[in-house]
């Protein structure tokens, strides 16, 4: 073998192991769900885009949510499942490496799959792709955006989208970036509905402890129910209507 066909040969196999522990370190730190969250979801219907946790009977907007980074999503299936039980279909969208920023517009495949109004919103970065979302698609099915620990930045301002919005925060958010999230608040509607509930930033899904986050001065289930609640309310009085 020639002297240069070694040398790229050993470029090759550098970067093949440099993929393969670049995706071990990713995979080592992806959250899973809770025993809990996992029974959830098995009430799901599995699809290309997601799980899809549908209504009996639904009444009103469907949620179309995107999960935090590295939150595998089924760890949101406790409050969707409520959410579904109660006439509000919810649609959980899975990205490539759970990364909503990989692939932000994939609610297109939901709206494509499903039909009625819609809400849009996510958790931590979720959040954020999920704003960037609203403000560049104009879709007459789009009623509103929320945010669970989370903001619109610059590129997902909705000042003048004319939406309903909702922000909800934990009291005891480790992780939220809240000098960011303060700032964001300009990039908001001025009637924009802000939550805040007893928790943490873990405590907006079911995957266990997140590094950096406070510890909740209530159980997980008490912050899963707090959530699926807190969007029944404004689903009801602020995008039902």
């Amino acid at each position: 073998m020639k002297r240069r066909a070694k040398i790229w040969l050993g470029i090759l196999i550098g970067f093949v192991a440099l993929l393969g522990v670049g995706w071990g370190v990713l995979e080592a730190n992806m959250y899973q769900p809770s025993p809990a969250a996992q029974r959830a979801s098995q009430s799901a219907v599995r699809t290309d885009y997601g799980l899809a946790f549908k209504a009996k009977q639904p009444q009103g907007a469907s949620v179309i949510f995107y999960p935090g980074a590295l939150v595998a999503p089924a760890s949101y299936s406790i409050w969707a499942k409520n959410l579904a039980a109660s006439g509000t279909s919810v649609y959980i969208v899975r990205f490539p490496l759970n990364l909503a920023v990989l692939s932000g517009n994939k609610a297109d495949r939901v709206l494509k799959a499903t039909g009625g109004p819609v809400v849009i919103g996510g958790h931590s970065l979720g959040g954020v792709m999920a704003a960037r979302y609203a403000k560049t698609h104009a879709s007459s099915r789009l009623a509103g955006v929320f945010f669970l620990a989370s903001y619109a930045d610059e590129k997902g301002r909705l000042a003048k989208r004319g939406l309903p919005v909702l922000s909800v925060t934990a009291s005891h958010d480790g992780v939220l970036n809240w000098s960011a999230y303060r700032k964001a608040k300009a990039n908001l509607p001025q009637a924009t509905r802000y939550v805040e509930l007893a928790g943490n930033h873990a405590g907006f899904g079911s995957y266990g402890v997140q590094h950096g986050d406070g510890k909740s001065p209530v159980t997980n289930q008490a912050q899963q129910r707090a959530v699926a609640q807190t969007l029944r309310q404004w689903l009801k009085t602020q995008v039902n209507r």
